[in-house]
């Protein structure tokens, strides 16, 4: 059967601070978090597991769930951890340790990963996902962070992500999606969509990191972000290294919404073309890497002269 799992394995692989470049800086996103901080009108969607909102670091953070978020996990559940690192990539104070790229905003949360047996943790039915992009998709986010993939063995299109899809498109959002950490060149119906950002991890050298997912599609449409060297909230408290292509996907998100949140009359369109500068067909199965200041400086230059 067909599963969705989330990037438990990623975290793993992602190195520590210390190694004298900044993750951020990297991927030119620091002037454009000195400029803005995003607002609580831009609703940014994450399907993922429990969000531990009791950490400090999300005190401030304006957070809306679509499905209940008070069953408590497991200290040691992967699911629970993972997307609460996720979300202090997005929307944790400013000076929490976490990347907080865009705290201002509003992070609309759909649990999907329940808490389960080590077996079977991060793993969940492709239409499961499906109804929960349609959900998200109607609570009127701008984008959606997908920090998950489909399992190596199910690449083959499944009608209802597919369809789902077609319906967030419509829908005009902005779907960002993590390319995985297999190590494998192909592609999912999540990297194909064409109305996915995929995303590959980038090491702290500004190289595509070893384990990540390429493949066409994300080398013609997608981009690249640090994947490394990242700080996120541990869900039992403080902090943890996080990594891989969830958190390089989280970085993308992030920066979209800052971006919309200081030029919104920018159309999706100009958004995707300024973070994957893909005017035309790349011949290549590595995306560039992500620079968000320049993003910034294409979008303004490109509505407002």
């Amino acid at each position: 059967m067909n599963q969705i799992t989330d990037h438990i394995s990623g975290t793993a692989r992602s190195a520590g601070p210390g190694t004298g470049v900044d993750p951020l800086g990297l991927i030119g996103l620091r002037p454009l978090m000195a400029l803005t901080s995003g607002l609580r009108s831009m609703r940014v969607g994450l399907i993922d597991g429990h969000v531990v909102t009791s950490h400090p670091g999300l005190a401030e953070a304006h957070l809306e769930f679509l499905a209940a978020n008070d069953d408590p996990a497991p200290p040691d559940d992967a699911a629970s951890r993972h997307a609460t690192s996720v979300a202090g990539i997005l929307v944790a104070c400013r000076g929490s340790g976490a990347p907080a790229v865009c705290p201002d905003a509003t992070l609309v949360v759909r649990r999907l990963f329940p808490s389960a047996s080590p077996r079977h943790r991060g793993t969940v039915a492709p239409g499961a996902l499906a109804s929960a992009i349609v959900e998200v998709a109607d609570a009127g986010v701008r984008i959606l962070n997908l920090s998950l993939t489909l399992t190596p063995r199910s690449y083959d299109v499944d009608d209802a992500l597919q369809r789902a899809l077609d319906h967030a498109a419509h829908r005009g959002v902005i779907v960002v999606a993590a390319a995985g950490n297999h190590g494998a060149v192909g592609g999912s119906v999540l990297t194909r969509h064409r109305s996915v950002i995929p995303v590959v991890a980038y090491d702290l050298h500004g190289h595509p990191s070893e384990v990540s997912n390429l493949g066409p599609t994300t080398g013609r449409r997608g981009v690249g972000a640090t994947g490394a060297g990242i700080l996120s909230l541990e869900a039992g408290g403080g902090l943890r290294p996080f990594g891989g292509s969830s958190a390089a996907a989280a970085l993308v998100t992030g920066t979209i919404a800052l971006l919309w949140s200081e030029l919104p009359q920018a159309a999706p369109a100009d958004l995707v073309f300024a973070v994957t500068r893909s005017p035309a067909r790349r011949n290549t199965v590595v995306p560039p890497l992500i620079d968000a200041w320049r993003a910034y400086e294409t979008v303004r230059a490109a509505r407002y002269g």
